[in-house]
């Protein structure tokens, strides 16, 4: 199967509000299944971290979704992404059995800002400039994707790319 862009994550996250990581690596064996593809476990993986990384995909804890979460975490769609439903994913709630969920986009959002806090003291700490300049951008989307004030951060981190 041709891998899903960090967007298409999104976009099969963004028709059910939140889901757990089984649940989203299962829609990409349905979607791959729909197009008559192949789907390696590890590539499904690494795609869903990776968008976790690049903050396509937030990592919250349960408690910041109502509905039921078989899980520790729950994925929502992240501050940089433009989610749009993958080629074969229009299906997807009639064939996932995921039950109804909602999101506490205050508290998605605190925490969106809590990490990139964090990754930011880690990236000025080893003066890794490219990653600053990337977190930069997502500190802009934060803001505007909730309501948090990442200004301090993003001073920090531009003062590692001056």
């Amino acid at each position: 199967m041709e891998e899903a862009t960090h967007d298409e994550l999104a976009g099969i996250v963004d028709l059910f509000d939140a889901l757990t990581r089984a649940e989203l690596e299962q829609a990409l064996v349905e979607v791959a299944y729909r197009r008559g593809a192949d789907v390696r476990e590890d590539a499904v993986s690494a795609a869903v971290a990776e968008a976790i990384r690049e903050y396509y995909l937030v990592e919250l804890p349960t408690d910041a979704v109502d509905g039921t979460v078989d899980d520790d975490a729950a994925l929502v769609v992240g501050p940089v992404a433009f989610p749009m439903l993958p080629a074969e994913g229009e299906d997807l709630p009639h064939i996932l059995d995921v039950p109804e969920r909602s999101i506490d986009r205050a508290a998605a959002a605190e925490h969106v800002a809590d990490r990139l806090r964090e990754a930011s003291e880690t990236v000025v700490d080893a003066g890794d400039a490219e990653r600053a300049a990337t977190l930069i951008d997502v500190t802009y989307d934060a803001e505007a994707w909730g309501s948090v004030d990442l200004g301090a951060t993003r001073d920090r981190l531009l003062a590692l790319t001056d």
